[in-house]
């Protein structure tokens, strides 16, 4: 059984391997295995944030857009990222309007994934 930081890494593998256009950079789908230490953490943070909203949501989470969901799970990271990087790369803290699409769908099958896991 995966830890909640495999499964999100899991769905954003799945994720960019459905949406990113061509042949994603190797750090975008290595395994949780060769994933950095600090990345593990957001993952794990990130999924426990998404798990989080949804029960205090009590099931009405499923009513937002997908877009709503991606952008919940991207405003999660993005603080995740703050936590960890001092000082990190604009490209690493860009808002959602600022993401390329692929990233966006990514980010809102990682949220669907972990709420139909937990459903």
């Amino acid at each position: 059984m995966s830890t909640d930081g495999q499964f999100f890494r899991e769905a954003w593998i799945a994720g960019v391997s459905k949406h990113y256009p061509g042949e994603p950079k190797p750090g975008y789908i290595a395994p949780w295995e060769e994933t950095p230490g600090w990345e593990r953490e957001c993952a794990a943070a990130v999924f426990g944030q998404v798990r989080d909203f949804l029960q205090v949501s009590n099931g009405n989470a499923s009513k937002l857009t997908r877009e709503q969901k991606g952008r919940f799970v991207a405003l999660c990271w993005i603080a995740q990222i703050y936590k960890h990087i001092e000082n990190p790369k604009p490209g690493y803290v860009a808002d959602w309007s600022e993401l390329p699409s692929w990233q966006q769908e990514t980010d809102s099958d990682i949220f669907e994934a972990i709420e139909q896991a937990l459903t």
